[in-house]
């Protein structure tokens, strides 16, 4: 299960966030979790990401939850991500492919990139995270393979554990350096009737690479309407804790008839809880105290040995 997102400095660390994974842990029946929060760029195209600064967590809050989580008896995920201030989705970060003077270019941002992940990186070797996330839906910089190729062997000098990159939705046969990483993983926001279609698309990645692979992302929110197009956070529609619940069986029953998923890292769990009596009025993808908690627990029960 994801936890955290997106890292708001000032939660982590606190007495609702220590209750929160908790519950993660109790609900869920979970055995690994992603620590997931966001560094802020300005724009698509700066080439500046500003990891110390505020709103982002602080290295105190990230080392407190992976020992939190640690102490859990959870394995642990360091997922830092990338996100622009100005909303802008992090999959448009885009510069020219030829540098042009006076232009920011692609060597500029993936130095800057590669201090952000190396920080990381460093802090996931020291707390003994089993899996770093060198990158998250990064769509237009996934076709600069020597820049990540780059990155990868940077990080490799000073983290020894798995290294994963989270391709985005219907993406995973468009990334041409999966040698590279030591899993492939992709967010599986997949419309409720095309899972079969998908997974089809996908094995053929995974066959041709002979890497093992998992969603690194993949959930529905609990309103109407949101199993056909699960990736819209802000779709119009009622709460409905049944649709979620179905995307759940639906989703684990598919990929259940496919040896080569080998887990999910579900879409989310965040750092401060509602009310349980305000789950039915919820729309958004945690599934605390929803149909579909039950759905993951007993599902992830019959899976895991915690």
């Amino acid at each position: 299960m994801t936890w955290g997102w997106t890292g708001i400095r000032g939660t982590w660390g606190t007495e609702q966030a220590e209750r929160s994974m908790e519950l993660m842990k109790e609900g869920l029946a979970v055995n690994w979790t992603a620590i997931t929060f966001a560094a802020l760029q300005e724009h698509p195209q700066a080439t500046e990401i500003k990891y110390g600064d505020a709103p982002t967590v602080t290295d105190e809050e990230v080392r407190w939850a992976i020992e939190k989580a640690k102490s859990l008896g959870l394995q642990v995920c360091l997922k830092p991500v990338v996100n622009c201030a100005n909303g802008t989705w992090r999959a448009h970060i885009n510069f020219f492919d030829v540098d042009v003077p006076c232009e920011p270019k692609w060597s500029e941002w993936f130095a800057s990139y590669t201090r952000f992940m190396l920080h990381y990186a460093q802090m996931a070797e020291e707390t003994g995270c089993e899996m770093l996330c060198v990158g998250c839906e990064m769509v237009q910089t996934d076709r600069r393979a020597a820049e990540w190729r780059a990155l990868i062997a940077e990080v490799r000098l000073v983290y020894s554990g798995v290294i994963t990159y989270n391709c985005d939705k219907y993406q995973e046969n468009q990334v041409s350096w999966w040698d590279a990483v030591d899993v492939i993983s992709s967010s599986g926001y997949y419309p409720i009737d095309t899972w079969e279609e998908q997974l089809d698309r996908i094995e053929g990645v995974v066959k041709q690479h002979g890497k093992p692979f998992m969603f690194m992302e993949a959930g529905c929110p609990s309103r109407e309407g949101s199993q056909h197009l699960p990736n819209d956070w802000g779709l119009p529609g009622e709460a409905s804790e049944d649709v979620q619940a179905r995307y759940y069986e639906a989703m684990f029953s598919h990929c259940d008839k496919r040896g080569w998923v080998e887990g999910f890292m579900l879409w989310d769990w965040p750092a401060k809880l509602y009310k349980p009596e305000d789950a039915a009025a919820n729309k958004d993808y945690c599934m605390y105290g929803k149909q579909a908690e039950a759905v993951v627990r007993d599902y992830y029960s019959a899976k895991t040995v915690i």
